[in-house]
């Protein structure tokens, strides 16, 4: 068990909360930490769920006491303790529905109230105790927010990962023997990619390593990555996105390439131990197509970190409270497998009504808020790469300087940048450059962005594997004169946002 957390929770024992919430899925990890804190304080530990009653939690294969499976029947009990006492309910949250039922846990929270304030000289009287409810994630009555104190549990770090790590290798090598020959290089690089999960996560992935071929070497690092991949695309907040192997795969962005090499050190130990900041992020603008989306895997390739996607979208819930708590989680999950990069994708979308009167309740100025207290503060090496597309719809806080370190513009690529782009997709379709003439596939592309530059090399591949002909110049001009560029139907829109960003952002090109 973390140190920390269990002695972060024996501090809000020893401040007497009456109540004290965890959110968590590791519900057996937090039992753990209650049941250790419980026992270093001196209290006893009584523990709720509604299938078993109420039981004693310090002693193993305890009897329930009778007639408690009810939630009320067990907070009535809670409500008459005597004895320093540490109460656990387990999902008790969908139970306070019920009016009775969170009637008993005021009396309960009060009852310990009271005895908390006796114990300072006020006068009344109570129970020395604490209600702990763990819980998944669910709807939190407002008054059950109000009068209690939240608790997280942290993620392991990577000394306790490795502990973890050889502790269930050691478990599954007393069920069937393993050959164990992985270098301590290739245990640290396991550990740093395990960064970021649970201690049961750990615990499962280690197990699902070996449990096929009862081996663990090298070839197990990239399967460690794989699974981890594969559990935090389940969770819906954060997910992994492969980059480029080279920023010669990106066509243009001299200026953001040549940023990105001089700050490409800022994440690793060598910079912090010189007193050297880490970079904290960039906001890159643009018209659509232009790139943005590949600036921010440029970033991951220039660094060779890896760039994990903010799911926005997947954050808001429809329950109080709990799009904060996603919000809280992801940021935090990102700074325990830092160093890392950071992506959200169109973020005038995920925070576009904290710049006008909302209609959701003040959630997305509550959440915008969050994020920028975080971007101030946090100190871990996460460097954040957001994308966007309106100007207008920003909030204007987000724009004030030192929020990022840069504001890039990405516009529409140069003469330049469209031969290194046609050149690039050409290549990666197994396509000769060279066979062509790239000057006036330039010239026949001004205007165009990136993505459409890509798509008009689709459109001609398929028209040279149907006429069963081989690619030409002649074909990929049709194709682009065949579908006329965002230049072109959006063009006050586009003239608009260069204005704006004239003397206000660099550009990326």
């Amino acid at each position: 068990m973390h140190d920390t957390d269990q002695s972060r929770f024996e501090a809000l024992l020893r401040a007497r909360h009456p109540s004290i919430l965890i959110i968590t899925s590791e519900e057996a990890e937090a039992l753990q930490m209650v049941r250790r804190a419980a026992h270093s304080t001196g209290k006893g530990m009584k523990v709720w769920s509604v299938v078993r009653g109420l039981w004693d939690g310090l002693l193993d294969k305890a009897e329930p006491v009778a007639h408690t499976e009810n939630a009320a029947a067990a907070l009535y009990v809670a409500a008459t303790e005597t004895t320093p006492q540490v109460v656990v309910m387990l999902d008790l949250l969908a139970h306070l529905s019920d009016a009775r039922t969170l009637r008993c846990w005021r009396d309960a929270v009060e009852w310990y109230r009271a005895g908390a304030a006796l114990c300072e000289g006020m006068s009344g009287g109570g129970g020395d105790g604490h209600v702990v409810l763990i819980d998944h994630a669910a709807e939190v009555p407002a008054v059950v927010a109000a009068h209690s104190a939240r608790f997280e549990l942290t993620l392991p770090g990577e000394d306790e990962i490795e502990r973890l790590v050889k502790r269930t290798l050691r478990a599954a090598h007393r069920q069937r023997p393993i050959e164990a020959g992985l270098s301590k290089a290739g245990l640290r690089t396991v550990v740093r990619n395990l960064r970021g999960l649970t201690r049961r996560q750990v615990e499962r992935l280690v197990y699902e390593t070996v449990c096929d071929d009862r081996k663990f070497d090298e070839r197990d690092v990239a399967a460690v990555l794989a699974r981890k991949r594969e559990l935090l695309h389940s969770g819906g907040l954060l997910e992994f996105v492969d980059a480029p192997t080279s920023l010669d795969e990106i066509g243009g962005l001299e200026r953001l390439k040549a940023w990105l090499k001089q700050r490409e050190m800022g994440l690793s130990e060598e910079a912090a131990e010189h007193g050297v900041p880490p970079p904290r992020g960039v906001l890159l603008l643009g018209v659509q197509g232009a790139g943005k989306s590949l600036c921010a895997k440029a970033v991951a390739t220039a660094w060779q970190r890896p760039l994990l996607r903010m799911d926005v979208g997947a954050l808001y819930d429809r329950y109080i409270g709990e799009s904060e708590r996603r919000l809280r989680e992801s940021l935090g999950q990102a700074e325990a497998m830092a160093p890392v990069v950071l992506w959200i994708d169109e973020i005038e979308k995920a925070f576009a009504s904290a710049a006008s009167r909302s209609t959701d309740g003040g959630l997305s100025q509550r959440m915008f808020g969050m994020l920028l207290t975080w971007m101030q503060e946090h100190r871990a090496p996460v460097f954040l790469v957001a994308t966007a597309n309106d100007i207008e719809a920003l909030p204007p806080e987000l724009l004030r300087k030192g929020r990022f370190d840069e504001i890039f513009f990405v516009d529409l690529p140069g003469p330049a940048a469209r031969k290194q782009i046609f050149e690039v997709h050409l290549r990666r379709r197994k396509q000769d450059p060279g066979v062509l003439d790239l000057d006036r596939l330039v010239a026949a592309s001004e205007g165009h962005s990136g993505a459409e530059i890509e798509q008009a090399v689709i459109s001609g591949l398929f028209r040279s594997f149907s006429e069963r002909r081989a690619l030409d110049a002649r074909m990929l001009v049709g194709a682009l004169e065949g579908s006329p560029p965002l230049s072109v139907t959006m063009a006050e829109r586009m003239g608009a946002l260069r204005e704006w960003a004239r003397g206000r952002c660099v550009p990326a090109g």
